[in-house]
């Protein structure tokens, strides 16, 4: 039984969720290095793909939630040792969510450049978020069915296929963005922002066809939709109603934070997409270990073994302080060069180099945040992670964002309110954590 929760069991699955995790990240921070290196308006160019990368974030983690949904419902039937029950599943959930992502793009196709001024964005910035996101949008509903299909693997307990998928796309994505966003004499004239969102889209494309090849090919669940629904579905959909409202939460600090930024001026917005992308790298390698407590939580959940639960929260507590720490100090070693690899704009790095000490010192935050969030969604208990973040949000990242704001601290203002933001999203899940499953571990 402990093998299950082994360091080797536990690495099995965080390794290669790492590695796919990073996949949406790694495709923004290449266009970003790509794009902010570029002769023409580097400094314009790389703001633009900040701002449009905020909202496609937002876009995709709203929608997205369909992984853990689908993970947590898959990992608790392995468990139970019932997975026929629910094989149809995955392809409703894919249909489901496929659907909705082609609405949006109908629907916000025709607006984007409404949806830019939002993020304060004006002149050549707005125009070239406009150029990029027109792009870009289509590899939407290919990356929502990628995370989807992932969703399935993972509470299949296998993150392997979902790693080969992610760094085939990762590679595919950098070596079109250097073809044509710089050209190839003679044969491909340079394109700028638009070709890194051509290779995005391109890369979004292949992963999307090799998760369904491998789906198909690895395991037992058909893409063929099926009626009538299976009878999980309406929990499925009130996992993804939750997490919906909660991921809204979350993009109302990523907007907020985007538009402060905006509002500085270019080299401030600049410095914000710089930082911000490798939190969010930061934060997806972290997110390993999340995973493999989703996947875990969610089959011992299903299997009711609370004890081991408790020995995996407490497991993945260490890993992650040192996962975080290990993450923090990897930066303060590389703090210039890292920077100089996105611009050579003076200005530019001033204003990354007196902020990136704070996305370093919150990765042990981030990690225990992440970890506990992980759990929850393998648990189902999306309710509590709603909640969690409307407070977190709304009651303390906002207020600290205005005041300090309003002392002038501007990307102190941004980085120390999602510092709090994302301390007071963590240690609550731990308490809560351990209030409901160490009575049922000892019952048990």
């Amino acid at each position: 039984m402990n093998s299950q929760i082994s360091f080797k069991n536990i690495n099995k699955l965080a390794i290669p969720a790492l590695i796919s995790g990073i996949s949406e990240p790694v495709l923004s921070l290449t266009d970003a290095a790509i794009v902010g290196n570029i002769s023409i308006n580097a400094t314009e160019s790389l703001a633009a793909i900040g701002i449009v990368t905020t909202f496609m974030s937002m876009l995709i983690w709203v929608l997205g939630q369909t992984r853990s949904a689908i993970s947590s419902i898959v990992s608790q039937y392995v468990g139970a040792n019932q997975i026929d029950k629910i094989k149809n599943l995955p392809a409703q959930a894919i249909f489901i969510i496929t659907s909705l992502s082609v609405l949006i793009i109908i629907g916000t196709y025709p607006i984007a450049q409404h949806i830019f001024k939002l993020y304060n964005a004006s002149n050549l910035i707005l125009e070239y978020s406009v150029v990029y996101y027109k792009i870009r949008v289509f590899g939407f509903p290919f990356t929502l069915f990628t995370i989807a299909v992932f969703g399935a693997f993972r509470g299949l307990q296998n993150t392997y296929y979902p790693m080969v998928i992610a760094i085939i796309g990762a590679l595919v994505n950098i070596v079109l963005d250097v073809v044509l966003v710089y050209g190839i004499t003679g044969f491909i004239s340079p394109m700028h922002i638009k070709g890194a969102a051509y290779a995005s889209v391109i890369a979004q494309f292949i992963m999307a066809f090799l998760a369904a090849y491998f789906l198909l090919k690895k395991t037992i669940i058909p893409l063929k939709l099926s009626f009538p629904f299976n009878k999980e579905i309406k929990r499925f959909i009130g996992m993804i109603l939750n997490l919906f409202v909660r991921t809204v939460a979350l993009n109302v600090t990523l907007y907020f934070a985007s538009a402060f930024a905006t509002s500085y001026g270019a080299q401030y917005i600049a410095a914000y997409t710089i930082a911000i992308n490798l939190w969010f790298l930061a934060a997806f390698i972290i997110d390993g270990y999340s995973s493999a407590g989703n996947i875990l939580s969610g089959k011992l959940f299903g299997a009711k073994q609370y004890h081991l639960l408790i020995i995996l929260s407490n497991k993945l507590i260490k890993y992650g302080i040192v996962m975080g720490a290990a993450t923090g100090l990897l930066g303060t070693f590389l703090y210039y060069p890292l920077g100089a690899l996105f611009t050579k704009d003076q200005e530019v790095l001033a204003a990354f180099y007196n902020i990136f000490w704070l996305v370093l010192i919150m990765q042990p935050f981030c990690a225990l945040a992440f970890i506990f969030d992980g759990i929850f969604k393998g648990l189902g208990k999306m309710k509590y992670l709603r909640n969690l973040l409307l407070i977190s949000t709304f009651l303390v990242f906002l207020p600290v964002l205005f005041y300090l704001d309003y002392l002038n601290y501007k990307l102190h203002a941004i980085f120390i309110g999602i510092m709090l933001w994302i301390i007071v999203r963590g240690f609550p899940l731990i308490i809560k954590f351990r209030k409901i499953f160490i009575p049922l571990s000892q019952n048990n």
